[in-house]
């Protein structure tokens, strides 16, 4: 069932278009990832859904029956509240009803009165009729609901009676988080909800919106969130939205088709236009009467003829390319029994580490538990209270700033860089600003005013052009779309200095990380492998151990063991006939689903109700046939 869409949706700003002709539904209980590069209109689709900003044109539609619940950018919160406070405020009505429900317990204490026996019944009535509406409405478990999502959401106890006003920024996206989520409205439109979370509090709400009745609609640049809570992927691309029923990494794939096909018809259509024009010329030039007629039938079947779109392209990504000035010594970095601590709050101590030459390291843990100051020991900019710390031979450090502290916010974007590289000519630094998406008058805007994803590319190009042999980045992801990370990431791996990042962007870990410091109070505990691997150690510490024993054998055991080894032969042959034929059934299968959903992009489709829901039924249907073929798949092929 529909609860939210919209038809042919248009909003500009002056020439600038932002959303052209959108149409898309959302079902329910469907959870829908919204993607595209920066500045494609996602945060504006939403304010828009919410009514915080009017379409030019097109229709929204929302089920009168179902609440809208928004998180956005921009916080509305009391800031003179505290944070449990802040979260109570979300069940005003039940408190009310506790103050009724008490005014009338003690009405009930009064003495019994046989002349006013109605009045007694009355009392009676209303109280068991607003107790039972408040335990419908959760009046003994909301309380333990708001201590449940306020720790998941990464606050502690001690936390609850903070003021709102003393917070960070992004502590308190998280209250507004928790509000909207203990208001559990029917639909939720959540604009980068992971941005400020730790792993452990990501991970907390991936749980929680897998097991949310509701519908979810979410912006976010974080694949594998994407990948563990959507069911649907709708991207935008200059305008347009192209809606495909799989999480990212399968959206990946059938995009990939998609585009393949699309091009391949519009190029069919561009030839076939081609070939009829040459073909009128050539009518026109015998200057005959059957000729010109001729000419003229096809012309008019040219001009009836519904023309394709060529296929939208992306942004293109920044030029991200990490060299190196000079080749360090093996030896980049130790460490040992490290120490820090501000008044009573230790951050960590015993904290020991070696880096060696091309090491690829990441530096996770909870916030606030000091990896940020870490990095800032290792620059020198912060003393440690104790400990070791050795810059190798031949190190050139170079350092991302998540809080871009270090920009000049007085500064333009092309006065930026050549201050800090004033050896370079303009055209050299105009070449590089260009290789980051700054051209022409762009490149001197101010600072101040660049989004957090500008100011990310410029220091991100400082940092490129510095030319450093250790790297420390800091949350290098945060503000980034997705095309600039992949840029990212990809500069990354054909790096061959050595890196240390602090970052939560697990698809970025598994991508470009070969060792993970998980950084404690008591130092560093150290895994030899990317986020997954980590995680998975973290779940069962003895998975990936190899229990090897040496025993005597019997030739009864050795005949016995022989047996067993040809049934378990034969049964691996069994396996491997049914992975390939269930790896031939989703192939066909998804090559039918993407059939469906480009006829569901048909104007004759989308625009009525009957077909729409046919096809949207099919879909469903081959979704979960899909679902079940690769569950069948994964449990073969762990065997």
């Amino acid at each position: 069932m529909i609860i939210l869409g919209c038809k042919d949706l248009e909003k500009s700003y002056g020439t600038k278009v932002i959303l052209n002709k959108l149409s898309f539904s959302v079902n329910e209980g469907e959870k829908v990832g919204i993607i595209g590069a920066n500045g494609e209109g996602k945060s504006t689709l939403f304010k828009i859904l919410t009514g915080e900003l009017s379409q030019d044109s097109g229709d929204v539609f929302l089920d009168k029956n179902k609440t809208l619940g928004y998180l956005s950018q921009h916080l509305a919160l009391d800031e003179d509240s505290t944070i449990y406070s802040e979260a109570l405020s979300v069940f005003q009505e039940l408190l009310d009803i506790e103050a009724r429900l008490l005014v009338l317990e003690e009405k009930l204490k009064e003495p019994y009165d046989e002349n006013k026996a109605s009045y007694h019944e009355k009392l009676i009535t209303d109280y068991t009729t607003l107790q039972d509406i408040y335990s419908h409405r959760g009046g003994y478990t909301y309380k333990g609901e708001i201590s449940r999502v306020i720790r998941g959401l990464g606050f502690t106890e001690l936390d609850f009676d903070k003021n709102i006003f003393n917070l960070s920024g992004g502590q308190k996206t998280r209250v507004a988080l928790i509000k909207l989520l203990l208001r559990n409205p029917d639909i939720l439109l959540l604009d980068e909800p992971t941005n400020h979370l730790d792993l452990e509090a990501i991970e907390w709400l991936e749980e929680y919106l897998l097991s949310y009745k509701g519908s979810v609609l979410v912006i976010s640049h974080d694949r594998f969130f994407l990948d563990k809570v959507t069911t649907g992927t709708f991207e935008l691309i200059q305008g347009s939205i192209y809606c495909y029923s799989a999480p990212y990494t399968k959206f990946l794939e059938l995009r990939k088709k998609d585009i393949e096909a699309r091009t391949k018809a519009y190029n069919l259509q561009q030839a076939e236009i081609k070939r009829q024009k040459e073909i009128i010329e050539r009518f026109r030039s015998f200057n005959r009467e059957k000729s010109i007629r001729a000419a003229e039938s096809r012309e008019k079947a040219l001009e009836k003829m519904e023309l394709l779109d060529s296929p939208e392209k992306e942004k293109a990504a920044s030029k991200i390319s990490f060299e190196t000035r000079v080749k360090s010594g093996n030896d980049v970095l130790h460490i040992e029994n490290l120490k820090k601590s501000y008044g009573d709050n230790l951050l960590f101590d015993n904290l020991s580490f070696d880096l060696k030459r091309g090491d690829k390291v990441a530096l996770i843990g909870e916030n606030g538990r000091g990896k940020t100051t870490l990095f800032k020991i290792i620059l020198d900019n912060i003393k440690p209270d104790s400990g070791i710390k050795v810059i190798g031979r031949n190190v050139e450090l170079g350092y991302y700033d998540q809080e871009q502290s270090d920009l000049n916010l007085n500064n333009t974007i092309l006065a930026e860089v050549w201050d800090a590289f004033p050896e370079l000519t303009t055209s050299e630094v105009r070449g590089a600003l260009a290789a980051f998406l700054f051209k022409g008058e762009d490149v001197f805007k101010n600072i101040s005013l660049l989004s957090g994803g500008e100011k990310c590319r410029i220091n991100l190009l400082k940092l490129m052009l510095a030319k450093g042999n250790l790297l420390l980045l800091d949350e290098p992801t945060n503000h980034l779309d997705i095309l600039s990370r992949e840029a990212l990431e990809d500069a990354i791996l054909s790096y061959d200095g050595t890196l240390m990042v602090i970052s939560h962007d697990r698809y970025f870990l598994n991508k470009v990380i070969d060792k993970i410091y998980e950084l404690n109070a008591d130092g560093i505990k150290e895994y030899l492998g990317n986020y997954t691997y980590y995680s998975e150690k973290k779940k069962n510490p003895t998975r990936y151990e190899q229990l090897n024993e040496v025993q005597g054998k019997t030739k009864t055991q050795i005949r016995e063991e022989k047996r067993k080894q040809k049934e378990s032969e034969k049964e691996t042959k069994a396996f491997k006939l049914r992975i390939q034929n269930i790896e031939k059934e989703i192939a066909n299968s998804e090559d039918t689903l993407l059939k469906l959903q480009e006829q569901q992009c048909l104007p004759e489709v989308y625009s009525n109700p009957e077909k729409s829901g046919t096809i949207n039924k099919q879909i469903s249907e081959i979704q979960n046939k899909i679902d079940e073929l690769y569950e069948e798949w994964e449990t073969l092929a762990e065997n």
